[in-house]
């Protein structure tokens, strides 16, 4: 059984770069206590497996894609049946700083038993900018770059570089199985709001990420670009969120807008554009049907 206080890491894989893979376990593994690669079916398992074999690490493959929100539950699972008391979840792409477990442990050991989780602050791997944590208000979110040293409430934290004690997920519940990909993160967050615990941002804990599949430049600013099969489950997903109980009227009422901009930007402007029309359309209506899982027409 593992000691008190140990950290697990969970990442979740399909089809992952396998030099990017490389990367995060090499970064991870000298801060975490073990770590498990969860697998979705990749087309690429054996090199996976192969890998994993040259490290201290363990593979859960998954005969099917089960989704982001089953794959962290799987390696939730395997974590609490190891007697480790703390999770890390892990996006397949991204890249931790040396000291950035340590940074998120140091924040959840100072926050006490009322804290969810600690996120590190997000740099763009393609950019270098960092992301700013986000308190929901109306009609705009507030976001905050707390300066190094900080660490922030906020309102919700991206699922990659999350540190969570078992407890807290004890109490919150497992993830959204059932979101498949997209906004599991935002429902656990809301969920966990709504029970009383607070999330925050750790300033000084950084992690290289990637969000999307690239980058659009517009006038005043850019968006992230992703593509047609990911349109569906965000669209289907935010919908989904709009029925949920715990989902924040200021986060409803703001991000209708910002989805009617959305619809309209990848059907007009956005290629492929019909293939996005079609996607968003589906979305729309699966998400009123209270329809989960994966995309039904996904390839």
């Amino acid at each position: 059984m593992a000691q008190a206080s140990s950290i697990a890491a969970i990442v979740v894989t399909y089809r992952p770069d396998m030099a990017t893979l490389q990367a995060l376990v090499d970064a991870l593994l000298p801060q975490v206590d073990r770590l498990w690669l969860v697998d979705n079916a990749s087309a690429n398992v054996e090199s996976i497996r192969g890998f994993a074999a040259t490290r201290r690490i363990d593979i859960i493959g998954n005969q099917d894609n089960l989704g982001v929100g089953a794959a962290l539950n799987q390696g939730i699972a395997v974590a609490r049946a190891h007697g480790h008391d703390h999770v890390l979840l892990m996006d397949q792409d991204s890249l931790p700083a040396g000291d950035m477990v340590a940074r998120l442990r140091e924040a959840l050991h100072a926050g006490g038993e009322s804290l969810a989780a600690a996120g590190p602050a997000h740099v763009d791997a393609r950019t270098g900018e960092v992301a700013p944590f986000v308190r929901i208000g109306f009609p705009f979110n507030h976001k905050l770059r707390p300066a190094s040293g900080e660490v922030v409430d906020c309102d919700f934290l991206i699922t990659s570089g999350c540190l969570i004690p078992l407890h807290a997920i004890n109490a919150i519940g497992d993830m959204d199985a059932g979101l498949f990909i997209d906004n599991i993160d935002l429902e656990w967050c809301f969920r966990a709001r709504a029970r009383g615990y607070r999330l925050v941002g750790v300033a000084d804990a950084g992690m290289k990420h990637r969000i999307g599949d690239r980058l659009h430049w517009r006038p005043g600013g850019r968006a992230i670009i992703h593509g047609p099969g990911r349109l569906y489950t965000i669209m289907r997903n935010r919908v989904l969120l709009y029925r949920r109980a715990d989902t924040p009227w200021r986060w409803i009422a703001q991000d209708v807008p910002r989805a009617i901009l959305k619809f309209l930007g990848f059907s007009l402007v956005v290629a492929p554009r019909v293939a996005n029309l079609r996607a968003m359309c589906r979305g729309l209506r699966d998400g009123l049907a209270g329809r989960e899982g994966p995309d039904p027409d996904a390839g």
